[in-house]
């Protein structure tokens, strides 16, 4: 069966994305540490740890944002990274289990990070965002391969022919 071939290649998707869920999660668990404690002291040990200059642009920076977290908008912004998070899992226990649903939803979920990459590029091109823009196209062209090659084969079986004719 062709989708054998591609195995790997669906399990590699499946960590890809289960990685993304997982650094979302840690930031998420970071933005609840921040809750009902002195972010501002969280801050201030952040710029002491990473030698940045305490009296420069990063800290008016860090103080800005600082004003705009709540607890609340903490809490929102944690609660959407569990979710994400969640999200990320149940897609990459699809794709690893070969799931059909899995496959559509990688293609969605994926064409709707294009439009902002592309605008992000066309603001500063990068080498990441066009690493990022590229494994995207390629992981979106991939599971529509994928879906396209299942629907060619059950058309084939519904109409009783051999979808991969024997090799010669």
């Amino acid at each position: 069966m062709i989708r054998k071939h591609f195995a790997a290649g669906l399990r590699a998707v499946a960590i890809f994305e289960a990685i993304k869920g997982v650094l979302v999660l840690i930031v998420g668990f970071g933005l609840v540490s921040l809750l009902h404690n002195d972010a501002q002291h969280a801050v201030e040990k952040l710029i002491e740890h990473l030698h940045l200059n305490v009296a420069g642009h990063f800290r008016s920076i860090f103080a800005d944002t600082l004003e705009q977290l709540t607890n609340m908008r903490l809490g929102l912004l944690s609660t959407a990274a569990l979710s994400y998070a969640t999200v990320r899992a149940i897609e990459a226990y699809g794709l690893w289990h070969e799931r059909p649903w899995a496959e559509w939803f990688a293609a969605l979920s994926g064409a709707v990070y294009i439009p902002f990459e592309i605008m992000k590029l066309q603001r500063h091109v990068t080498w990441l965002g066009i690493a990022l823009l590229a494994a995207n196209v390629a992981i979106i062209a991939f599971m529509l391969m994928l879906r396209f090659h299942a629907l060619r084969a059950r058309r084939a079986a519904a109409k009783g022919t051999d979808f991969f004719p024997p090799r010669k």
